[in-house]
């Protein structure tokens, strides 16, 4: 760890972080709150060094509250692929105000890139990996050069793809922190009713994870809360996250 700390004055030279770093992270706060882990992270070897990516979605207010209540002025990183809900943008704008975000940083996808490989628009339509690829992931990839780790709203129970998801995850040298990994749908709620948090105005109508508007549909009753993305097609992550393998399953490429 130590190691990989010295690595955060090297900035894009050299990976900060490592598979070792990743186990010991998780060694290191086994039964240690997300507040409390968060907090001495960010306060400690990471500050400055990280950002936190949200969607603004229907739980992204819980793990916004949690950082900002730490530390204003930590990056937050929103992607709008230019197909976003209505919705989403202002309640985007209203969590930022309300929480005192200091450094909110907008990302679009490249409209030379957009010009060239989805110039109708409906590239979701025939095809949804390509569209997130050029609208999500690259943005992203834009948006993270220069941070050594980055803060995600990922939860274990969101999907059976997720079931097995750690809270510190390692992607190209970068590190990934999943603080609200292991918390329940009652978890969340209870935090949302102590701190008084504004819901997703879709929430209320069903929408119980919410990502571009062609892409997302009400979830059902007894469906998974992600259900609703990407319906009828074999695809449950934007390419952003990996399908994290439960025990016995087969690693996923």
């Amino acid at each position: 760890m130590a190691e990989a700390a010295r690595a955060l004055d090297i900035i894009d030279t050299a990976p900060a972080f490592g598979p070792e770093d990743a186990a010991a992270l998780e060694a290191r706060f086994a039964g240690v709150g997300a507040s409390e882990m968060l907090r001495e992270l960010l306060t400690g070897e990471l500050g400055g060094h990280t950002a936190l990516v949200s969607s603004f979605g229907t739980e992204s207010a819980v793990l916004l509250h949690l950082v900002t209540s730490i530390d204003k002025a930590v990056p937050v990183i929103f992607v709008n692929t230019q197909k976003m809900f209505g919705e989403t943008l202002a309640y985007r704008d209203e969590l930022a105000e309300r929480l005192g975000v200091l450094d909110l940083r907008v990302y679009r996808p490249d409209p030379r890139v957009l010009a060239a490989k989805d110039q109708t628009g409906l590239r979701w339509s025939y095809d949804p990996d390509g569209c997130c690829e050029i609208r999500k992931v690259e943005p992203l990839a834009r948006a993270l050069s220069g941070f050594d780790a980055w803060i995600s709203g990922r939860k274990g129970f969101q999907s059976g793809t997720r079931k097995a998801l750690p809270r510190f995850e390692i992607e190209d040298g970068r590190l990934k922190i999943n603080p609200l990994a292991d918390w329940s749908k009652a978890d969340l709620d209870a935090y949302f009713a102590e701190h008084e948090l504004p819901r997703h105005p879709l929430e209320a109508r069903g929408y119980l994870s919410i990502g571009c508007a062609p892409c997302t549909s009400v979830v059902k009753p007894g469906e998974d809360p992600r259900a609703g993305r990407w319906r009828g097609w074999d695809k449950v992550e934007c390419g952003i996250h990996s399908v994290i393998p439960g025990p016995g399953d087969e690693p996923a490429f």
